[in-house]
């Protein structure tokens, strides 16, 4: 395996410097309209100076704030749907969904020690 990885890496170490000399001598410019070039340089130059620019002003603010763990809140609108745990007859808990209403209260169980 290691002479097959050494004999294809000896191939390349030799043949990719000729086909990059190769490359080179025949690329040349068509016609060299300076005028031109540097008309579509500095097009895109501002286009990508304004891009930076728009991402800040439409990114907006927000505002984070921090609750630590445990801490309960207050839900502001109605949650629809939400997955929940129920206990059932048995005591067991049981996979459920119900709508968290509005004003409702909702904090996380204690860690069990």
């Amino acid at each position: 395996m290691n002479a097959l990885a050494a004999l294809i890496a000896a191939i390349l170490r030799a043949l990719l410097p000729a086909l990059f000399q190769a490359a080179k001598s025949t690329c040349e410019d068509a016609d060299p309209n300076t005028e031109l070039r540097d008309r579509l340089r500095e097009r895109v130059r501002r286009t990508w100076t304004l891009i930076p620019i728009a991402f800040l002003l439409f990114a907006g603010c927000t505002r984070t704030v921090y609750v630590p763990d445990g801490t309960p809140v207050r839900l502001r609108e109605t949650v629809r749907g939400a997955k929940v745990w129920v206990l059932g007859e048995d005591g067991m808990p049981v996979a459920g969904e119900m709508d968290l209403r509005e004003g409702w209260y909702c904090l996380p169980e204690p860690p069990e020690e």
